[in-house]
């Protein structure tokens, strides 16, 4: 027996599901004006609904295409502005939007909040044609967001956290299992890890898996971890207080979840009398000038940042286009770069 064909989901289809006209699905598609923003919302729903999406042809000859990108971060400017990561990778990101005459709109915002009335903002007003959204949160918003306006979009960040979102990320917790096995090696058996925001989704990763990989030591070590907001006076305060206790009781090493708080640490340790690394090891995440800049030199997990920002660009074109399939896309895996100021207890 032949099995019947399943039809084809036609734009016909869509318009008679929301009750509007074809002309009316095209014109949302393309983010054209002349629709409520309700109607606008009910093609959409009818669209995912109905499993149907427009080909990619048919938005090309549409002259579907990304004039200006979004990026919107939760951070203060003064911190924004101090972070190696973020001007890296807001750098890797231009490097292609130039390529293609394309422009960043980018805005700090105070809460997650803010960005969701940010995006809906940006979008219904034509201000975008993409955005690229970071830091992830649990139970984060924006991917129902970014689906309930069809706003094309790219998640850095696990896919853990992106809800199904097109995501490229780096593999955070086999990196932090790479430098805790590190410094075991170099005989370390008390390490402890100064972290960025609890809040944050990536933070989450670092601290389950550094605690995975301490329990897995043998023989046993001592940790500590404590979260910070990634500014180097944060830094700066947990490193105090770590290396405030007796000889015996401190930790023999520290990562840092950034650059800017491992070189307020090592400030802090000659602040002390302590020596690095002769007291005291310290390892930096995400390798920077920074790190090559001070004496000794850091040790680093160390990863292509400029390049990562480049590759989430990438994608989010594709993701406009149609050329790009909703999925995820790791980036290697930061690796260790061993400097001056990791060396056995």
């Amino acid at each position: 027996m032949t099995a019947t064909p399943t039809p084809r989901v036609t734009i016909r289809d869509v318009a008679a599901r929301a009750g509007v006209s074809k002309g009316a699905v095209s014109l949302a598609f393309n983010r054209k004006p002349g629709l409520s923003e309700a109607t606008r919302d009910r093609i959409f729903r009818a669209a995912r609904e109905l499993g149907w999406a427009p080909s990619r042809t048919a938005r090309t000859l549409a002259g579907s295409r990304v004039d200006v990108v979004g990026l919107a971060v939760c951070r203060p400017a003064r911190l924004l502005g101090l972070e190696p990561f973020y001007m890296e990778f807001i750098s890797g990101v231009e490097s292609v939007l130039v390529e293609r005459s394309c422009s960043l709109l980018l805005r700090l915002v105070r809460s997650p909040e803010e960005e969701v009335g940010l995006m809906e903002s940006w979008w219904r007003g034509r201000q975008i044609g993409g955005s690229i959204l970071v830091d992830f949160r649990a139970g984060d918003p924006r991917p129902a967001v970014a689906e309930r306006l069809g706003l094309p979009v790219v998640a850095v960040g696990h896919p853990a956290l992106t809800g199904g979102l097109t995501s490229v990320w780096t593999d955070d917790a086999t990196a932090v299992t790479e430098a805790v096995r590190y410094l075991a090696a170099l005989g370390h058996r008390r390490i402890a890890r100064v972290g960025g925001a609890a809040a944050l989704g990536h933070t989450s990763i670092r601290t389950a898996a550094f605690d995975e990989a301490v329990r897995a030591l043998e023989p046993p070590a001592r940790a500590w971890q404590t979260a910070t907001d990634f500014s180097g006076d944060a830094g700066a305060r947990a490193t105090r207080s770590l290396l405030a206790a007796a000889p015996g009781e401190r930790p023999t090493a520290i990562v840092y979840d950034n650059d800017i708080m491992a070189v307020a640490g090592l400030s802090v340790a000659a602040e002390m009398g302590l020596r690095v690394p002769d007291d005291v090891s310290l390892l930096a995440w995400d390798d920077s000038q920074l790190c090559r800049l001070t004496h000794p030199t850091l040790s680093a997990m160390s990863h292509d940042v400029h390049g990562f920002g480049a590759e989430v660009a990438r994608t989010l074109f594709g993701v406009v286009t149609g050329e790009e399939q909703p999925g995820s896309h790791p980036v290697p895996t930061p690796v260790l770069t061993p400097r001056g100021s990791t060396a056995p207890p």
